[in-house]
């Protein structure tokens, strides 16, 4: 079976680094908040741009309530985001107890279209949280000019866009505060939870700190109330191992990508768009197709695997159905669902599996006719 994601394959890939990286941590005597979590947040921050702070937590869903709450924001403050996302996102939102706002998509690249974000902003408007879906990067300029207009805060979520890029600037660094999940399917992903934020104020990165431990001080103090969502030793030591080999795993995705591309590009789908000015992290592979329940069925019986990412938009699961500001101007959100269906892609896919997949995918359309 050819999976449509293979975490595993990434650890055997990187296998003799990692239980290098885990002996090193059971060996020091030290599995909470150490050395590994200290230098990964300082080689991430220094990925990303200089003067930046980084701060490992739990997960990335942690990352996002812990960075509202260190803007002061709770209770009746609105945050714009996406219901085209992973439920996380806006679980993070009401951790912190604020409310999520949605606002639709852009359809051809598939993220939050500033156009709908300026429609939805109103008294109680307090950030916008863009996501990067797919490891596509949203627009991020005009979503920026749109928040100092307004004086809003900006949150990103860059869970599925490790290393991404706009214009040569990688995406986490345009706003305030950005949020990376590095779950294990993630282009950045451990063998476990975590997560990771990013901070352009060293004064902020030190209350969020703060807050990811009890809201303590160095005295182990609680001088406000905080949480416990720390980032473990054993976490930090892999995701360092695998930070040195995002930029070429995430080459070897949009090569696969576009190999994909160009084979499908004659069929009758919709496929991943790449500008020219960014650079596409490739986390997933989503093409939107007409019926395509029938094509996954096909795809399994020719035993590759595929998914949808995902099943629902945020606002039509049950826990958030018909109670979210906005959720009745989400068109094109809805219109994208029917037709969305991941297909495989992880940097250790082999050519031979790439073929596999065109062909059957190409013999499916080739047998509507």
């Amino acid at each position: 079976m050819i999976p449509f994601g293979d975490p595993t394959a990434s650890y055997k890939f990187h296998k003799q680094e990692i239980n290098e990286a885990i002996t090193r941590v059971l060996e020091s005597d030290w599995y909470i908040l150490g050395n590994e979590v200290k230098s990964f947040e300082n080689e991430f921050a220094s990925f990303h741009a200089d003067n930046l702070h980084a701060i490992g937590v739990a997960n990335g869903t942690d990352g996002i309530a812990l960075s509202l709450q260190s803007l002061g924001l709770g209770i009746g403050d609105e945050i714009i985001t996406t219901a085209h996302t992973a439920v996380a996102t806006v679980a993070g939102i009401e951790q912190a107890g604020c409310t999520p706002v949605f606002a639709d998509i852009e359809p051809i690249f598939r993220c939050i279209d500033p156009k709908a974000i300026e429609s939805k902003i109103g008294p109680r408007t307090k950030a916008i949280m863009p996501v990067h879906i797919y490891g596509q990067p949203c627009e991020m300029i005009k979503i920026l000019e749109i928040a100092r207009v307004n004086d809003l805060n900006i949150v990103e979520d860059c869970s599925q866009a490790h290393g991404a890029e706009i214009e040569g600037k990688k995406v986490g660094t345009f706003g305030k505060l950005s949020v990376f999940s590095c779950y294990p399917t993630k282009n950045l992903g451990g063998i476990g939870d975590g997560g990771i934020i990013l901070a352009k104020s060293k004064k902020d990165a030190e209350l969020i700190k703060s807050l990811r431990q009890y809201g303590w001080n160095k005295k182990r103090e609680s001088l406000i109330t905080g949480t416990n969502s720390r980032l473990d030793e054993i976490q930090a030591a892999i995701l360092r191992i695998k930070l040195k080999h995002l930029s070429h795993d995430n080459l070897k995705r949009r090569k696969i990508a576009e190999k994909y591309n160009q084979a499908f590009r004659g069929l009758p789908m919709g496929l991943p768009r790449m500008k020219k000015n960014e650079l596409h992290a490739m986390h997933l592979y989503v093409i939107e197709c007409e019926n395509r329940d029938s094509l996954m069925d096909f795809l399994k019986e020719n035993r590759i695997g595929t998914s949808l990412h995902y099943p629902l938009p945020v606002h039509q699961h049950l826990a958030y159905a018909n109670r979210i500001r906005g959720l009745d101007d989400l068109n094109k959100t809805e219109s994208f669902y029917k037709k969305n269906l991941t297909l495989p892609l992880y940097p250790e896919l082999s050519p031979n599996s790439v073929e596999k997949v065109i062909e059957c995918v190409t013999k499916w359309f080739q047998n509507k006719k």
